[in-house]
């Protein structure tokens, strides 16, 4: 069997009972886009490198600029792209601008795909 093969049943047999489980379970479609659009998000290097940032410690821009190597405007572009999905927070301590993640989701969502790609 070719391995092209393997991704497809040999014969036509649907479960129903599994089918009706599975639909009964299904995501909203409101759900299903709202999470696609955090995914996209985090289909980034340079936003992923500055979550992983993130998780270790509070950063200011200043830093966060340096960490990842990039000028502070681009690093703002990601980081307001980052903060309008929420996966940032930010507060303003006199004229710096402190960055964190947004909640304990973004941590767990980080380290599970760090584990995964570890455990290959």
């Amino acid at each position: 069997m070719r391995e092209q093969e393997c991704d497809v049943c040999e014969q036509l047999c649907e479960h129903p009972q599994n089918i009706c489980l599975a639909k009964a379970e299904m995501l909203t479609n409101d759900a299903v886009h709202q999470l696609a659009e955090i995914f996209k998000i985090l289909g980034d290097a340079t936003r992923i490198k500055i979550l992983h940032a993130l998780s270790k410690r509070e950063l200011c821009v200043c830093d966060i600029a340096a960490v990842v190597q990039m000028g502070q405007s681009a690093v703002s572009h990601q980081l307001r792209l980052l903060r309008g999905s929420r996966l940032v927070k930010h507060r303003k301590e006199g004229k710096m601008v402190w960055y964190s993640l947004d909640d304990e989701h973004i941590s767990l969502l980080l380290s599970q795909g760090i584990e995964h790609i570890a455990h290959r």
